[in-house]
């Protein structure tokens, strides 16, 4: 987030092309660009996504508007509003096509994410912008000072948020390292499901809000395993039919242990229903098709995924991404969203291009023979009634 669409749709408003591009240039240019940090393409293109817009916006106003700001005017009002529309989108155009070409990710679903996400508050600066150049025209050039403050304030708030922010995701990521240590064998278990669940929300258009829910949703879909003592949750081998109840027990439990966390509330759907099947054969409320939270049909999928190509004390040998792959076809529509299917199979987790290198033995058996390991520990099953563990 930025505040400076504001000030630089003033200089837009009062000077035309050329001092939005100047302001756009000189605003745009950050400590790590001249202490070397940023390469020289990264540097241009920088630039270029505020300086082209900016330009393009001051175009605008002065064809609504006039080449002369007129204060206290609704046209000049008007032509700020449109000059700020102009400059959000095609700001937000060039910066998503960027990472679309970056991460390979779906650009329609890009633009819809972020304007969702940025377009109310960046769009809200037009207004500030306008009155911004009303008093620079009514009361001169010392005014700026004056609008200084508040937009200092505004950016330190902002940082603020995402330092907040990412100290909370850090908090998040050691309870989940702190979970998945109980049992050496799921070691990062909890991180990859997140990394994957998140990559299939980019591939399904899912907003920033979305996309943070997936994330801190896979750290955490495990903590209720807190609750499952060792002697269940450490067995090698097949349970029992109590053992299993008490491990598909793990989903409420870790709803009831995140509950009393107001930020984590929009996760907790996603842990309390990501083991509910497309077919409402799961647990723990057999939940059917749509009536499951799409987030948490995108978790299941994750976590399906990295259960069936990891090494496990009971299933040593893991499913190929090919196998694993092939398993989620075999059960879409049934286990599993087959919307989300389609999606992951578009992830560099289903073709290769992402996720951890991990050892394996030379001899891979067949993929039978991981999915009856599986069954035995209630991770699949080839009835429609038996749900997942």
């Amino acid at each position: 987030m930025s505040v400076l669409s504001a000030p630089l749709l003033a200089a837009a408003a009062l000077g035309g092309p050329a001092a939005a591009g100047i302001v756009a240039l000189l605003g745009s240019t950050e400590l790590r660009e001249i202490r070397g940090r940023v390469p020289w393409y990264g540097t241009l293109y920088n630039h270029a996504v505020t300086v082209i817009p900016a330009i393009m916006a001051a175009a605008v106003f002065q064809s609504l508007a006039g080449t002369t700001f007129v204060p206290a005017s609704s046209g000049a009002l008007l032509g700020v509003v449109a000059a700020g529309g102009t400059y959000f989108v095609l700001n937000e155009a060039l910066t998503a096509l960027a990472i679309a070409l970056r991460d390979g990710r779906p650009l329609p679903g890009l633009l819809v994410a972020d304007a969702k996400s940025f377009g109310v508050a960046l769009l809200g600066l037009a207004p500030l912008a306008w009155l911004m150049a009303d008093a620079y025209v009514t009361v001169g050039p010392l005014v700026a000072v004056i609008f200084a403050l508040p937009l200092y304030t505004t950016r330190a708030a902002y940082a603020s948020v995402v330092e907040i922010r990412d100290m909370f995701t850090q908090t998040v990521r050691a309870l989940a390292s702190a979970i998945d240590a109980r049992d050496p064998s799921t070691k990062k278990h909890s991180e990859h499901v997140s990394s994957i669940a998140v990559d299939i929300g980019k591939e399904m258009g899912v907003s920033e809000s979305g996309l943070e829910q997936l994330e801190w949703g896979g750290l955490l879909h495990d903590i209720g395993k807190i609750g499952v003592r060792d002697a269940v949750l450490l067995k090698p081998g097949r349970l029992d039919r109590e053992e299993r109840m008490l491990m598909n027990e793990h989903p409420v439990k870790g709803e009831e242990i995140l509950k009393g966390v107001k930020k984590l509330a929009p996760e907790l759907p996603l842990i309390r229903h990501h083991h509910e099947w497309f077919n409402g054969s799961g647990y723990p409320d057999r939940l059917i098709g749509e009536g499951i939270p799409f987030l948490a049909r995108i978790l299941h999928v994750a976590d399906a995924f990295e259960a069936m190509t990891a090494s496990r004390p009971y299933r040593p040998v893991p499913l190929t991404r090919e196998q694993a792959m092939g398993e989620l076809r075999k059960y879409s529509g049934i286990q599993f969203d087959p919307r989300v299917v389609d999606a992951f199979a578009r992830t560099g987790w289903a073709t290769g291009a992402r996720g951890p290198e991990r050892d394996r033995p030379e001899r891979v058996i067949p993929a039978l023979g991981q999915v009856a390991a599986l069954r035995a520990r209630g991770s699949l099953s080839t009835s429609n009634t038996q749900p997942t563990a």
